[in-house]
């Protein structure tokens, strides 16, 4: 390349897009770049993006040194420009996260920043996928499952795999480079080191709970770390003849796992992963415990998992008949269907309508909003009962049939008194949770108790404390004395739902540790007996002004507030 001077902007571009397309690179410029150290923050350097990578020469020249290069992988990643830079500094930024590391550049025209943010990503987005050494030993792993002395050998041979006392430098599985994960937390790659550190803080800590609870939360809040914990605690609970443990470590590294399995499950590779782990296992001691052994077996009642292969043009009814079939569903009495469900609300999904159409609008609505606590998704569930008194106990049917009966009295659709739903609540920690402990994590009140009992309870107690005045409603309704009594009622009003909310769960945990003794399948069959009650069980309901009923034999509008039925003629 000739040393050549250029004072024109439009001559510059035009040398920089002839090189582009002669010699392969991304982009040639005059950027500024942050330094550490010195009484200049920012110094002048010329920029060459090659395919490769991002390098930084002292000059334009031919014989000019380069002074950095960041080399550009599938892991990098662009922080974009912003206005609050700009307002500070008066230069557009833009920011390149590389292994080692991180151009933090700046421009004034923000045409510019933008062009070589797009330029920096398109090369980042040509990178091959980086796998890390974890997971290329992981399909090792799973390629020779059927071959026990092979697997031996690999954990054998590879320390990365087995248990550990030094600290981790880097996660087991990649991660972007400088990729914020918000809510307070640093970098996911930061993050998932951190969660190594405080499993080996379980080892030696006197009080395990409130550690056990932190990485639960923060994988909670971190979507991405949930597969790295469980590789963190596949290594960690990984033993071969030749490598004794201690057995406290491992007893609390399994507690750890158990709460994991009922809380997340991991993704289908992990999750082969860690079925072959486990049956690699050497047997458990007599120190360890009961859940222990089931996570071993793989017999933790946990929500299954099955990958469903659709092509694009299946539609909901096709979907469906294979999720029915997958299921031994295919001969019930019984219709299901596939709905659009949300913590708000659901909405069942024609049978014409195209899935792939569906999951779109999800991915689109996620896009919009992802942080939104009310993420869409595709639900398997009953759509209309027909035939309620021959389901065998032991089939999958009856779970399907006791889950939906748990939803509808969670959304008070289930007309009942407030002794039998005291009682519903107590039957599904039963069921869920075993017999009382003061220890277990019990779901909060508005996943046992319908909400709107709580209201009604909170609603009865007088909102104005005693000898406060009353005005008419419209008289200081605009004052901002009328403004502040506004809010003071509202804040007594949370507070009664507080305290009805708490009177009601210590009620539900009285009669929890009354059912000492019942197993899961006994308090189903409680529950769905207290359920039966009600004449209208297993009818489907359509939530509008007033319940339409549809049953085998007729429609009827049921009004729950006056307990008035009126029935419609025909079938």
């Amino acid at each position: 390349i000739p040393s050549v001077t250029l004072t024109q902007p439009s001559i510059k571009r035009w040398f920089g897009t002839l090189l582009s397309a002669e010699c392969g690179w991304a982009g040639l410029c005059w950027l500024l770049r942050e330094v550490q150290g010195g009484w200049l923050r920012q110094r002048r350097f010329w920029f060459v993006l090659t395919t490769d990578s991002l390098d930084y020469y002292s000059s334009p020249d031919r014989d000019a040194r380069r002074l950095g290069t960041l080399v550009l992988t599938s892991l990098c990643s662009v922080l974009w420009p912003d206005k609050h830079t700009y307002k500070q500094t008066g230069y557009w930024s833009l920011t390149v996260y590389g292994r080692k590391h991180c151009y933090r550049l700046f421009t004034k025209h923000y045409n510019e920043a933008v062009h070589w943010a797009c330029a920096v990503q398109k090369v980042i987005d040509s990178k091959a996928s980086v796998e890390t050494p974890t997971q290329l030993l992981i399909r090792d792993i799973e390629e020779n499952k059927f071959n026990p002395e092979v697997v031996e050998h690999i954990y054998e041979h590879n320390p990365i795999l087995r248990y550990t006392q030094s600290p981790l430098y880097a996660p087991l599985l990649p991660f972007p480079y400088g990729n914020m994960a918000g809510k307070g937390y640093t970098s996911i790659r930061e993050e998932a080191v951190r969660l190594f550190n405080c499993l080996q803080q379980l080892e030696s800590a006197r009080e395990p709970i409130p550690l056990i609870q932190g990485i639960l939360q923060t994988c909670l809040d971190l979507r991405p770390l949930r597969d790295e914990l469980y590789c963190q605690l596949i290594k960690q609970t990984s033993v071969t003849n030749s490598h004794v443990q201690t057995q406290n470590p491992q007893l609390r590294y399994w507690q750890l796992l158990t709460c994991m399995s009922c809380t997340f499950l991991p993704s289908c590779s992990i999750l082969e992963g860690r079925r072959i782990t486990t049956n690699a296992l050497p047997p458990p001691t007599p120190g360890f415990s009961k859940a222990t052994i089931f996570v071993r077996a793989g017999q933790l009642p946990v929500k299954p998992t099955t990958k469903m292969e659709t092509t694009l043009l299946d539609t909901a009814q096709d979907l469906k008949m294979k999720m029915a079939e997958r299921l031994g569903l295919q001969d019930s009495r019984n219709t299901f269907a596939l709905f659009e469900q949300n913590a708000c609300w659901e909405k069942a999904i024609g049978g014409s309508t195209i899935i792939a159409d569906v999951i779109t609008r999800f991915e689109n609505l996620s896009a919009k909003d992802p942080d939104s606590d009310c993420q869409c998704r595709l639900c398997f569930k009953l759509y209309c009962l027909l035939d309620t008194e021959n389901i065998s106990t032991d089939s999958i049917e009856y779970l399907f049939l006791y889950e939906q009966c748990h939803e509808m009295v969670v959304r008070g659709q289930l007309p009942a008194c407030e002794d039998d739903l005291l009682s519903l609540a107590a039957l599904r920690l039963q069921c869920l949770l075993g017999d009382f402990s003061a220890l277990s994590p019990y779901p909060p009140l508005e996943q046992l108790f319908p909400a709107e009992v709580v209201e009604a309870r909170a609603l009865l107690a007088p909102v104005d404390p005693p000898g406060c005045p009353s005005f008419p409603g419209g008289l200081l309704a605009g004052t901002l004395w009328g403004h502040k009594r506004r809010q003071e009622q509202d804040q007594r009003l949370r507070a009664r739902l507080r305290e009805e909310g708490a009177v009601v769960m210590s009620a539900i945990l009285e009669r929890w540790k009354a059912l000492a003794g019942y197993s899961r399948r006994d308090s189903m069959a409680a529950y769905l007996t207290i359920a039966r009650q009600w004449s209208g069980f297993g009818c489907t309901l359509y939530e509008v002004d007033f319940y339409i009923v549809s049953g085998s034999h007729n429609i009827t509008i049921f009004n729950i507030d006056n307990n008035k039925k009126c029935f419609l003629s025909g079938k």
